[in-house]
């Protein structure tokens, strides 16, 4: 069975929706052959990537960057996962109350030195969470899980 794992840091509501929506289409029933693990980002390990198939991250954007957390999974798992999960399929969302690019750039840089491979476009959302957040969340983590059975 593929195991789909999702890495987060939900520190604040906006960001606890985001995962929430991430998961409810991570567990669509015509995904039913897929295994969702959901690891905060400060308890994720290098066994958890090696043992996974596909991830998703999750963050908010502080001052402009991933959040400390999500940091520190990558500075953790970086080098012992860096041959073994070569061309891990990923996706990823990241929430900030203003800019976010940073944020993106750095989930980018960091799994193009891992050699990750993105399934979807990251989902970045601005402010308060409404549908229209949710619903991309959604399709985020069905697309994800999707690739997993193909």
């Amino acid at each position: 069975m593929p195991r789909l794992l999702i890495v987060h840091h939900t520190p604040s509501p906006a960001c606890q929706a985001l995962f929430e929506a991430v998961l409810d289409g991570a567990a669509d029933p015509e995904l039913s052959e897929v295994e969702v693990v959901r690891r905060a980002a400060l308890s994720a390990t290098a066994s958890d990537v090696l043992a996974a198939d596909g991830i998703i991250l999750g963050t908010p954007a502080n001052i402009g960057y991933i959040s400390g957390a999500l940091k520190h999974f990558f500075d953790t798992v970086y080098y012992p996962v860096l041959d073994q999960a070569c061309g891990m399929p990923f996706g990823a969302y990241v929430h900030g109350n203003q800019g976010a690019e940073g944020a993106v750039k750095a989930i980018a840089t960091i799994t193009t030195g891992l050699g990750w491979k993105p399934v979807a476009e990251t989902v970045v959302v601005h402010g308060e969470v409404d549908k229209g957040a949710r619903e991309r969340c959604w399709e985020l983590g069905a697309t994800v899980g999707a690739n997993l059975m193909s």
